[in-house]
């Protein structure tokens, strides 16, 4: 059974910073890409970087900047570090990964930013 596990949410305030991290467990076959997604209250799940096995990255233009995504494709793990944080980047953190048939999220971790 596979799974995603996300890890480094926390509370800071603006301006701080906070490093995400998310780790696979179960044989996956081969990853496509892995992203980071966010989900604010009241808000859709919206993507905010992903990552592709070749390394070229995606970013949000609200993150931009401040946001830098990086995987490790021998662990299948995937990190976002966060600078800068705003009260607007609060939400839920999801990962997932991406395979030829397979899309795998994982149960995400809160993020709060105060100001």
């Amino acid at each position: 059974q596979v799974q995603l596990v996300e890890s480094g949410g926390g509370s800071v305030q603006a301006g701080g910073s906070l490093r995400l991290s998310c780790t696979t467990s179960g044989f996956i076959s081969r990853i496509n890409s892995m992203g980071w997604y966010r989900q604010a209250p009241g808000k859709q799940r919206e993507l905010v970087a992903t990552i592709a096995g070749a390394g070229n990255t995606n970013y949000i233009e609200p993150v931009k900047g401040r946001f830098a995504i990086s995987r490790d494709n021998a662990k299948s793990t995937v990190d976002l570090q966060m600078n800068s944080l705003k009260p607007e980047d609060t939400a839920v953190y999801y990962c997932n990964a991406v395979t030829g048939s397979n899309l795998y999220w994982g149960r995400g971790t809160q993020v709060t930013v105060s100001s």
